[in-house]
């Protein structure tokens, strides 16, 4: 099982060596997530030389999402925002990666190992195949064509959202979309699903009740952890990669709230430890600023 990240800036983790087998070149990457139990990850990749590998089997289910640079898997080259999936046993062509190239990598079910091959296999299931997609070319559907992302208390579609669905998998749900909001599109309650969910900001932000989301900002939840009130940036909307282990169906709580009661015991207007002027949250991020409470600077 993957811990609960909520929130993080990419930027605040290190670069490690990245975990491929059987390729030439070299990279790095950035766990964003990781499952200690089996492999699972959700990876930053840059890669810092050119990069080849040849054709083979992933022992994971594998994703690619290009941020930056080029792809070539077989004979389709994929710039920004192109897209691979590979199910567990399904054959991957030879791929080969130009220097500086960044992506999103996601393995399920799995670690890194592959086993090269030079000829096709059989597939695990006759829905599984190789995707290849393109996505900068493909059009966004908006949510009320038929899209079962957000909706409103009464079951009608939460207006100012679009998708481009990359994969599904038709037996357990498992999918990955991209989701674009309009710039100040809002959903008010706070909601929970009972399936994992996971998002990576691309552009633009929005803001709600674990903070803020800007580009390179991410999170995995786990089933059943309460998140909502979303604010899209009133200029810029917000786009994002989101991944979700089944179908995404929303539990929604309306007239939420946390009350903290209690007597001080040590601190308060007697303690001059606690008599700053304010008391402010510190910077989260290191990314955005120092570790520290403004207040007590």
């Amino acid at each position: 099982m993957r811990p609960h990240v909520e929130l993080i800036d990419e930027q605040d983790l290190i670069w490690h060596n990245a975990e491929f087998q059987h390729a030439t070149g070299t990279a790095e990457q950035r766990n964003l997530s990781y499952d200690e139990e089996d492999g699972s990850a959700s990876l930053k990749v840059r890669f810092t030389s050119e990069w080849s590998r040849p054709a083979g089997v992933h022992h994971a289910e594998t994703e690619w999402f290009v941020l930056s640079g080029s792809v070539r898997i077989g004979d389709t080259e994929l710039g920004p925002q192109g897209y691979w999936h590979a199910p567990i046993g399904v054959w991957t062509p030879a791929i080969a990666v130009t220097e500086g190239t960044e992506i999103l990598l996601f393995r399920e079910g799995g670690d890194w190992h592959f086993d090269p091959a030079r000829t096709d296999r059989d597939f695990v299931r006759p829905d599984q195949e190789l995707i290849v997609l393109r996505t900068a070319e493909m059009p966004w559907i908006d949510v009320k064509d038929g899209s079962p992302m957000r909706f409103d208390l009464g079951g009608t579609p939460v207006p100012g959202l679009y998708i481009k669905l990359l994969h599904r998998d038709v037996t357990t749900g498992f999918y990955t979309r991209l989701i674009k909001a309009k710039p100040g599109w809002r959903e008010v309650p706070l909601a929970h699903h009972p399936c994992s969910e996971e998002a990576y900001c691309l552009d633009g932000g929005f803001e709600y009740n674990y903070g803020k989301m800007w580009p390179g900002t991410y999170f995995w939840r786990p089933a059943l952890i309460r998140h909502g009130d979303f604010t899209a940036d009133a200029e810029s909307g917000c786009t994002w990669l989101l991944r979700s282990d089944a179908d995404l169906v929303d539990w929604y709580t309306d007239n939420a709230r946390v009350v903290m009661v209690g007597d001080a015991t040590n601190w308060g207007e007697d303690y001059p430890q606690s008599s700053a002027p304010a008391f402010v949250q510190p910077v989260r991020s290191r990314s955005i600023g120092p570790m520290v409470d403004p207040a007590r600077q």
